[in-house]
C-alpha cells in the first residue's frame, strides 16, 4: 500500500481512537500509577486496544509496539518495519483537563519515522505526514491544509518547551547566545506539530522520552521539512533495544543557517 493511502487509513484509525479518548475525558475517570510511577487512565488503555487491533487488520505483517502493552510486559520483537503507538501522550495534561494531549501513531522503517498521525482531539486538530507525501493539518470540519516549516524569522526564534517536564536550568544554558525572541509552553507531541506548522522554530528536549512519545510528531515534522538530531548532531533513530531516546533538538527551521 502506498504511504499516501496508508496515511489516510491511519488518520481514520486515530479519529476513532480520539472518540474513545474524549468519552473518557468527559467522564469521572480513575487515575492509576504504572510501575514507572507515570499515570495511566482508561483512555490510554482503550485507545491503544482499538489502534492495535485496527493496525493489525490493516497491515498484519507489521508488528505493533504500544506504550501500554510494553508497560504490561508485552512487546513484539523490533524489526526493520514496525508501528509505534502512544495512545495518549500527555496523560498529565489529560488529567488536568487543559486539552494539550494527543493520540499518536507512527510507522518506522529501518530506524526512520516515515509516516505519522498526531490527533489533538480536545483542539479539534489532526496532523499527518509521510515521506514523499508532505504534511497537513485537518481541522474539525474535515478540511485539510498543507503545512510546512518556516525560515528563521529576522525577529528571532520561537522556542517551545514542555509544560510538564524538563530542566529549566539546562534549557537556559542550551539557549544561551541564541537569538530567542519568544518561548512557548505546550504539552505532549503538540510541540513538534507547532514546528511542523511553522508556528515555532526550536524544541530542545533535555530530559527523558520514549520512542513512542515523539515518533509520530517526528514523522510529521520531517514531512514538513524539519529535523530531529541528538546533541552530537546525529539524526534520531528508532528501534533501540530499550526504546529510550537520548536528549535531542527538534528544529522547524528550513534555512541552511538553522
Amino acid at each position: 500500500m502506498p504511504l499516501s493511502a496508508l496515511l489516510d487509513a491511519v488518520a481514520i484509525i486515530v479519529r476513532q481512537a480520539e472518540s474513545i479518548v474524549m468519552v473518557v475525558y468527559g467522564s469521572e475517570f480513575v487515575v492509576r500509577g504504572k510501575d514507572d510511577k507515570s499515570p495511566v487512565t482508561e483512555a490510554d488503555e482503550r485507545a491503544e486496544q482499538l489502534i492495535t487491533e485496527a493496525l493489525r487488520a490493516l497491515t498484519p505483517e507489521i508488528p505493533v509496539i504500544g506504550e501500554e502493552a510494553v508497560a504490561a510486559g508485552v512487546a513484539p520483537q523490533i524489526g526493520e518495519r514496525f508501528w509505534l503507538v502512544d495512545p495518549l501522550d500527555g496523560t498529565k495534561e489529560f488529567i488536568s483537563r487543559n486539552g494539550e494531549f494527543t493520540v499518536n501513531v507512527a510507522l518506522i522503517e529501518q530506524g526512520e519515522p516515515v509516516l505519522g498521525v498526531v490527533g489533538a482531539p480536545a483542539q479539534g486538530r489532526l496532523y499527518g505526514g509521510a515521506r514523499g507525501v508532505g504534511a497537513w493539518v485537518e481541522e474539525a470540519g474535515g478540511m485539510r491544509q498543507p503545512i510546512g516549516c518556516r525560515a528563521a524569522p529576522e525577529t528571532g526564534l520561537t522556542v517551545v518547551s514542555s509544560r510538564s517536564h524538563g530542566d529549566a536550568a539546562a534549557l537556559e544554558a542550551f539557549l544561551a547566545g541564541k537569538p530567542v525572541a519568544d518561548t512557548r509552553f505546550a504539552g505532549s507531541s503538540l510541540k513538534l506539530c507547532l514546528l511542523a506548522a511553522g508556528q515555532a522554530d526550536l524544541y530542545p528536549r533535555l530530559g527523558p522520552t520514549m520512542e513512542w512519545d515523539i515518533a509520530a510528531g517526528h514523522a510529521v515534522l520531517a514531512a514538513a521539512g524539519g529535523t530531529i538530531v541528538d546533541l552530537q548532531g546525529e539524526p534520531l533513530r528508532y528501534g533501540k533495544p530499550d526504546l529510550r531516546n537520548p536528549h535531542f533538538v527538534a528544529s522547524g527551521l528550513c534555512a541552511p543557517a538553522a
